[in-house]
């Protein structure tokens, strides 16, 4: 089974990393994932273009149709780039109880279904993935976190896709003021899945701290001034993030970390 997300990892064409992705079965013991593995790289497709983010094109206005391609690009970049990194949690790190890599497997399965989604959406606005440029920063999160699992839980789940949380509901709002209805109820679904991811990525943090005698408040604060160097925006999703496990100790130290408290 290790193997098998291993070849999904690597893969860089995007309609057989979907289907390759979609035959990995759920793992009925963790025997297999007894060896971190020599190689750990992402399978990245030729298209789109990466470049800096601040070489990307300013976006438009949502209530065109190039504004909402960019908007829904961007997104299915995000969620192609998620494939990768829930894969990774599952193929990258070895002595796991099995309900870690059964976990970590479905939800690469439902990242690779919300791409579809937006792929679907691009396809309808006479588009696909790949037709713009994108940047390669999520990937990058995912190499400084590689070689331990607690830090790969605190940084990931819980710090990148935990900020989806926070600005779904507004990119959601904003295309049904635009009348991109079939996209906001596409967003609305993604959004309803990603609060258990992060839960998810909430319990194995706090499992793999037990198991190391870790206070789990005390070991995000430091991991996060060890690793992040980034701003965190506000406000944030207060009841979201408590439904994926976050305490409020941790929501108040997001808050103060940002330097401007509850609002911007």
């Amino acid at each position: 089974m290790q193997r098998r997300t291993g070849v999904a990892l690597f893969c860089r064409d995007v309609e057989l990393k979907l289907a390759l992705v979609a035959a990995l079965g759920a793992p009925e013991t963790s025997h297999d994932w007894c060896v971190v593995p020599a190689e750990r790289r992402a399978g990245i497709p030729e298209r789109p273009e990466l470049v800096s983010p601040k070489a990307l094109p300013r976006r438009r206005s949502l209530h065109s149709r190039a504004g909402q391609f960019a908007l829904l690009h961007a997104l299915a970049h995000i969620e192609f780039n998620a494939i990768n990194l829930a894969l990774d949690a599952a193929y990258g790190f070895a002595g796991l109880p099995t309900a870690y890599y059964a976990d970590w497997i479905r939800i690469a399965q439902e990242e690779a279904f919300h791409f579809g989604l937006l792929r679907g959406l691009l396809q309808a606005r006479g588009g696909d993935y790949g037709d713009l440029p994108a940047h390669g920063g999520l990937w990058e999160m995912a190499e400084e976190t590689m070689e331990d699992v607690l830090v790969r839980m605190a940084l990931v789940p819980r710090l990148l896709e935990a900020r989806g949380l926070d600005v779904t509901p507004g990119i959601r709002a904003r295309l049904a003021a635009a009348h991109a209805v079939d996209a906001a109820v596409v967003l609305e679904r993604i959004e309803a899945d990603e609060v258990g991811h992060v839960a998810t990525g909430s319990l194995w943090f706090r499992t793999i701290c037990g198991q190391r005698n870790l206070d789990p408040e005390t070991a995000f604060f430091s991991l996060l001034a060890r690793h992040y160097r980034g701003r965190i925006s506000v406000p944030l999703a207060r009841e979201q993030r408590l439904k994926a496990g976050f305490s409020p100790a941790e929501l108040e130290f997001l808050e103060n970390r940002s330097g401007t408290g509850e609002g911007e």
